[in-house]
């Protein structure tokens, strides 16, 4: 089957460019016919703060991949869909936020009804939603003929978008940026330190951690590494408030895959404090990294952790409820156990069951 497969690729960053590379890499491997159609300028700077793109690839890049698409140009949207319709078996719009259904739309256009669409949505909504986010993703899941979503939550919200459509569910497969691993030497003791990795958005509930952090066992420190698309300055006065700024590093800004073994060696597990979650690759990079996992049931995150063998689980939203479970983290013994229980994701049964959903044949 020839596809083309839209989304963002090197020098974007970050999960959504992991996967789409590695989904154009794993359809070739099955002896699909790829082309890659990627952005110049995927976003207006003033709808993502955060640094877009890096230097270094992450991964091995895909050789068919044209980086021509911009925010700002229609008649690239236009051109991007008349190749496919010359092309291409399948179109898969890969979809981040509704800031791409504009441009999906004109792709989608310039395609006609000459090849059939999949909307590839790594989120339906936003987990902070705007006004008309869901109008536009509407418009979009009524023009494609099929749509992917990766979690049972996300699966309701676009039936609920497209009552009666052909909406499909496949787990989200593992995309880790290259030389993901634990640094090499011996296993260390217990540190007293927990680290939270990745972007920090309200949603992903570092508040709670720090309350917890507040409330929880003594003498345990914590690193928040990644970007703060707001700022730093709330949670830094929060954690002044609670008394344990001392116990709290913020590491900000985007961390290169080569700078990741060292900061999760330094580590005796990774929190993940989620309010909500769609899917989530941090479990895996975690358990890559040799650490457990304390992390909340929020979306797909809980079907990743082994609960009492990799990681510890606990309550949405709750600082009391993580509290409780960092102290019964904490208990003797318990770090290595948890420890000793982890193992590295196996990437392939997952790729398998989603490019089988992906090409509609699950």
């Amino acid at each position: 089957m020839r596809v083309t497969l839209v989304g963002p690729a090197h020098p974007y960053k970050g999960g959504g460019a992991r996967h789409t590379t590695e989904l154009a890499h794993r359809l070739t491997a099955r002896g699909h016919d790829v082309t890659v159609e990627s952005w110049r300028a995927q976003y207006p700077a003033l709808l993502y703060p955060g640094r877009q793109t890096v230097d270094a690839p992450e991964g091995p890049l895909f050789p068919r991949t044209r980086r021509a698409l911009a925010w700002y140009r229609p008649d690239g949207w236009w051109g991007a869909g008349r190749r496919a319709a010359r092309t291409a078996d399948l179109l898969v719009l890969t979809v981040l936020t509704p800031v791409q259904v504009p441009p999906y739309l004109g792709v989608l256009a310039g395609a006609g009804r000459r090849v059939p669409a999949v909307a590839l949505c790594h989120n339906v909504l936003p987990h902070e939603p705007r006004p008309g986010d869901a109008a536009l993703m509407r418009a979009l899941l009524r023009r494609t003929d099929r749509v992917l979503v990766h979690s049972a939550d996300q699966e309701r919200l676009a039936r609920g978008l497209l009552p009666g459509g052909d909406v499909r569910t496949a787990a989200l497969p593992p995309h880790l940026p290259e030389g993901a691993g634990p640094a090499a030497g011996p296993a260390p003791g217990v540190r007293r330190h927990l680290l939270f990795f990745g972007i920090v958005r309200p949603y992903k509930g570092v508040d709670v951690l720090l309350r917890a952090l507040a409330a929880g066992p003594p003498g345990v420190t914590l690193t928040v590494a990644g970007e703060v698309w707001s700022g730093s300055a709330a949670l830094r006065g929060l954690a002044a408030d609670l008394g344990v700024a001392d116990r709290v590093e913020f590491r900000e800004g985007y961390l290169p895959a080569a700078e990741l073994p060292a900061l999760f060696a330094s580590a005796d597990a990774v929190v993940l404090p989620y309010r909500s979650a769609t899917a989530s690759q941090n479990v895996w990079l975690a358990h890559e990294h040799g650490l457990p996992v304390v992390a909340t049931r929020a979306g797909a995150l809980a079907a990743h952790v082994r609960e009492g063998v990799d990681g510890l689980l606990c309550a949405p939203g709750d600082p009391d409820d993580l509290a409780r479970t960092l102290r019964a983290f904490y208990a003797p013994g318990e770090p290595e156990r948890l420890r000793a229980g982890v193992r590295p994701v196996d990437p392939g049964p997952y790729w398998d069951a989603y490019t089988d959903a992906l090409l509609g044949r699950a």
